[in-house]
């Protein structure tokens, strides 16, 4: 599937959702819990077994220094997400400056 910023994808198998920030410019496969992510409005069944281990947290952005791939995690569930076979890291929080 292309991704495209701003996308909103779910996972099948879980109540896990995300939104695309950031794409990369190659057609590859998101997939959470082990199974591939659709589109939020698509409502077909999952296409295999999920597979669950720890979980995605809410307002946090999960991305793939490789691709480029970006996303925000609008509503937690079960995961990992995984990109081309890859799994995604969380952003560290972005230090603000000194108030001094």
């Amino acid at each position: 599937m292309q991704l495209t910023p701003g996308m909103r994808l779910r996972s099948p198998v879980g109540d896990t959702e995300v939104v695309v920030v950031r794409a990369p410019g190659h057609e590859a496969t998101l997939s959470c819990a082990g199974v591939p992510m659709v589109d939020r409005d698509d409502t077909a069944a999952a296409d295999g077994t999920a597979v669950p281990e720890g979980s995605i947290l809410l307002g946090k952005r999960y991305s793939d220094a490789v691709s480029g791939l970006e996303v925000l995690c609008t509503k937690p569930g079960p995961g990992p997400l995984v990109y081309d076979g890859a799994p995604l890291s969380v952003n560290a929080p972005k230090p603000l400056p000194s108030s001094d």
